[in-house]
């Protein structure tokens, strides 16, 4: 039997006035990846040989258009004009994508750019429908209240009709069985019927969903699958926005748990869409993990961490109250500590940078040690440069090494040193002035200005 092949159309020209943002709503992050991100990673993950992304005309589309070039440069972008009655609606939406349809998919998906949270799993279900020859499948959910959804009107397996609330008899309303949104049919005989969709309801415009009703007049197989109510939760309003991340964070420490992290306290823990954790790393509460981070096991991170665009080797123990910004990479055993910021900062194994230190554009030997507020002065204000501590090498606390310098194998630096030449390999460095005592100063000083000891 040949294998199926699937185009997949993502809706993605609603304005989204109600979020009161100059960003399209199909472009707010959830867990650090637009919406629109998810759905076309889910769209490739469940078999999609092509996408096609359909974004509204305007400066809002461009923006849309540009992300999907970004994120996947095999997508191709149609235009829809919502604005205009001729071309308003989900059904011209899809047809938008009409070029696509001659090139014989087997199975159309049609998703929504604002629907995230749709899995693989329930993807593959409505698709595994298509192979058992049903020509239409769409996907339901049982809200806990069905005010504002689409009414699914089935007679026993088959799916007869989706009516839109303010065209449904009272009866209907009383269906709790609702229209998701998301929808598959075959690639042969059932595009077709898209061009049969009208405007006779409420609104004036092209519902995709009166392609079931044509669909069963023309003799076809329409089905229903049910998805579980928060999986297919869509956003319109920044409240939706944030149920729809506090799902995605629940679904990513479940999953993070179940592959061996430990979380001591898992609702204050975040992360990103594509964060990667080992077996047996202990997160501490309220750590903040954004995109680009991995983490091999057995890595503890303590309280009030923030990494983002880091990796951290096996053993390595950071925080708290470390922040790693990109280009991090921490080796194996090495410590990171509190009040710690690092940036494209390479720290190699069993180096230790425990306290109130920034490191930036710098290189840090095996088993170096940096002292208490040690700063990489990496910035000129316009140009970056790098800073080289080879292995074994001990920064005194309170030193300033302006880059770009080398300080070698095994060097010393004096604690409040400003190193601003390399220092060579098992040499010390001391960049300070020579310490002067003045007996009895101090007491002249009070008398001079207040009398007597005066305040202290």
């Amino acid at each position: 039997m040949p294998k199926r092949t699937c185009l997949a159309i993502i809706l993605a020209a609603g304005e989204g006035t109600r979020m009161r943002s100059a960003t399209p709503k199909v472009l707010h992050p959830v867990g650090g990846l637009p919406m629109l991100g998810h759905v076309l990673r889910t769209a490739k993950a469940v078999g999609a040989s092509r996408i096609a992304v359909v974004a509204r005309v305007g400066a809002s589309g461009d923006a849309v258009a540009a992300f999907v070039k970004a994120q996947s440069p095999d997508a191709v972008v149609y235009r829809q004009n919502p604005s205009d009655p001729a071309d308003s609606g989900t059904g011209k939406a899809v047809l938008a994508a009409r070029k696509e349809f001659g090139r014989g998919y087997s199975d159309i998906l049609v998703l929504y750019g604002d629907t995230p949270l749709v899995t693989g799993e329930t993807l593959a279900a409505m698709r595994e429908r298509l192979a058992r020859k049903t020509d239409v499948v769409v996907m339901g959910f049982r809200p806990a209240d069905p005010t504002g959804y689409g009414r699914l009107i089935t007679n026993g397996r088959q799916l007869l009709a989706i009516r839109e609330e303010k065209d449904a008899a009272p009866g209907e309303r009383g269906i709790g069985f609702c229209n998701a949104g998301v929808m598959a049919f075959q690639g042969e005989g059932v595009p077709a019927l898209l061009k049969k969709i009208g405007n006779a309801n409420a609104k004036g415009e092209y519902y995709l969903t009166d392609l079931v009703e044509i669909a069963n007049r023309a003799g076809k197989s329409v089905e229903a699958v049910e998805a579980d109510a928060r999986e297919v939760a869509g956003v319109n309003t920044r409240l939706e926005l944030s149920a729809v991340e506090g799902t995605f964070q629940e679904r990513a420490r479940r999953a993070a748990m179940a592959n061996g992290v430990t979380m001591l306290a898992p609702k204050t823990v975040f992360f990103s869409y594509d964060t990667r954790l080992g077996e047996d790393v202990v997160i501490e509460p309220n750590v903040f993990f954004g995109p680009g981070v991995s983490v091999e096991g057995g890595v503890t991170i303590r309280a009030f961490s923030h990494i983002e665009g880091a990796t951290v080797a096996r053993g390595a123990v950071i925080g708290p109250f470390a922040r790693l910004r990109p280009g991090s990479e921490i080796g194996a055993n090495a410590r990171i500590g509190n009040f710690v910021e690092t940036k494209a900062a390479v720290i190699d194994k069993g180096a230790k940078v425990n306290h109130l230190t920034y490191i930036g554009d710098a290189h840090i030997g095996a088993e170096t040690n940096i002292g208490a507020g040690t700063i990489t002065c990496n910035y000129d204000g316009y140009g970056k440069y790098r800073t080289e501590i080879g292995a074994n090498a001990f920064i005194g606390s309170n030193s300033a090494l302006v880059a770009p310098v080398t300080i070698g194998k095994g060097a010393y630096v004096a604690s409040g040193s400003v190193i601003t030449m390399n220092v060579p390999p098992d040499a010390l460095a001391v960049a300070r002035g020579r310490q002067a005592v003045k007996k009895g100063w101090a007491e002249a000083f009070r008398r001079r200005k207040g009398g007597g000891k005066g305040k202290h």
